[in-house]
């Protein structure tokens, strides 16, 4: 890995290039005159465009992907020892990069390297300053882990000197990246998998922090208990944002919310009135999420006037509170909330766009996740939602048959709630058609592929 040059072009391969952020990992340097190849289980959505670009891509993945002209390989965390590519790629003994260190390459090429991180938020405040520089003419370069509305992509190729990235903390592969600004949105008990409790993830945040040097800034949320633990040991300019306004430079006061539930304030910097900015995100969290935007986009180099206008129009990503359409009078939206913190606050969302009743269709993702969480999981739906809906747990890194939805669904009627389980999303949607009610709104939520209800519903 150290001997990879990013301004050397040599020829790199992909495996598993279709993914969100290989793909556009793929692109950042087929621009810089990479020759780049690729494999992938089967043509998704992800590889047409890149193969519309002249990269060649190998279906499915196989060693006789792995040809002799090949320098460089990356790698996603998805794919394991046993993948044939990648036994192939050891046998030959061509150099390896993981996705996650890589990306920890490409960021550091650019001088203004913003990473954004949290245990939630990371998508929408990523978005958010990515369309304040877009709207400001700052050009940016960015990687994020969905589907940026205002460019129908999560990846986008600038000229400027400004990357902006995700910064993820499972298996703490943020700490590949070379940062010179920063966010902490929150700093919360998940992917206990691998973490094991809150005080390790506290100390890997800790680490993320200190990558910051000393010409850098962090951008933090003074909400966070004892943030003042994360400040860089580089002596890194803290911004601090928050709902406290004694401790916070960037505050919102006078918070107001439109029909569509999205947030109107007036921006307070260092206790100086800044002017009102009108949000078209929705939810209370979001108001949170622009602030830390606001800050570590002027950090960049962002004007209040870019600032204004990119958050006025900027819609987020997908599957982030996303209206997919509406049946019989009822909206549907989906989301891919899939801890409990965020469950509520996108519900809470929610209340403030209709009188009427809540349907949540909610999938856990992973059985350790809903082990760990599973009463504040029947607790967030209960206590925000007239209705909710439990479809069985969504696997893609393990599966432990002690645990069930159908546990979170009895805990929130043993508490009172409305609940039911069904293991199959056809009954899911027949349930709501024949029960919900015009005016109410109707939102899945899940990391896996329950948007699939939303679709059904209306006709996507």
């Amino acid at each position: 890995m150290s001997s990879f040059d990013i301004n050397k072009p040599s020829h790199v391969h992909f495996i598993g290039i279709g993914g969100a952020s290989m793909s556009g990992l793929a692109e950042i340097l087929l621009t810089k005159g990479f020759t780049v190849t690729g494999s992938d289980i089967n043509p998704g959505k992800g590889c047409a465009p890149l193969e519309a670009k002249g990269i060649k891509i190998g279906y499915p993945q196989k060693a006789e992907n792995i040809t002799d002209d090949i320098d460089y390989v990356v790698y996603t965390a998805a794919i394991g020892d046993s993948n044939p590519e990648l036994m192939e790629v050891r046998r030959r003994g061509i150099p390896e990069i993981t996705r996650a260190a890589f990306l920890g390459i490409i960021s550091e090429s650019y001088p203004i390297s913003i990473a954004v991180s949290g245990t939630h938020g990371k998508t929408t405040t990523s978005s958010l300053i990515s369309d304040i520089c877009i709207a400001g003419g700052l050009d940016p370069t960015l990687s994020i882990g969905g589907v940026l509305e205002s460019i129908n992509d999560g990846m986008r190729i600038g000229n400027s000197d400004i990357f902006i990235t995700e910064a993820c903390e499972f298996t703490d592969s943020f700490l590949e990246l070379s940062p010179t600004i920063a966010t902490i949105l929150n700093v919360e008990a998940d992917h206990l998998d691998y973490f094991g409790d809150l005080e390790h993830i506290r100390r890997s945040f800790k680490k993320f922090a200190d990558l910051i040097p000393a010409h850098g800034t962090l951008v933090i949320n003074s909400d966070i208990k004892d943030y003042t633990d994360f400040v860089p040991a580089s002596g890194a300019n803290v911004i601090t944002y928050g709902t406290d306004q004694e401790k916070s430079d960037y505050f919102a006061a006078d918070v107001t919310f439109d029909k569509g539930g999205c947030g109107s304030y007036t921006l307070m910097i260092k206790g100086e009135d800044q002017g009102r900015i009108k949000l078209s995100i929705p939810g209370m969290h979001n108001v949170s999420n622009s602030l830390a935007a606001i800050a570590a986009a002027q950090a960049a180099g962002a004007t209040l006037d870019d600032v204004r206008m990119g958050l006025s129009v900027s819609t987020g990503a997908r599957r982030r509170q996303e209206l997919k359409g509406e049946f019989n009078g009822i909206a549907v939206y989906d989301d891919y909330a899939h801890h409990p913190d965020e469950i509520a606050v996108t519900l809470k969302a929610m209340r403030l766009m209709t009188d009427g009743e809540i349907w949540a269709v909610f999938q856990p993702h992973n059985s350790s996740r809903t082990i760990a969480f599973l009463q504040e999981f029947a607790d967030s739906m209960r206590e925000n939602a007239d209705h909710c809906i439990l479809m069985e747990i969504y696997n893609d890194r393990e599966a432990d048959d002690s645990v069930s939805s159908n546990d979170i669904k009895n805990l929130i009627t043993e508490a009172g709630g409305d609940a039911c389980f069904f293991d199959d999303m056809d009954k899911i949607a027949g349930y709501i058609r024949s029960e919900a009610k015009p005016g109410d709104i109707v939102i899945t939520m899940g990391a896996g592929m329950i948007y699939k209800v939303a679709d059904e519903l209306t006709g996507k």
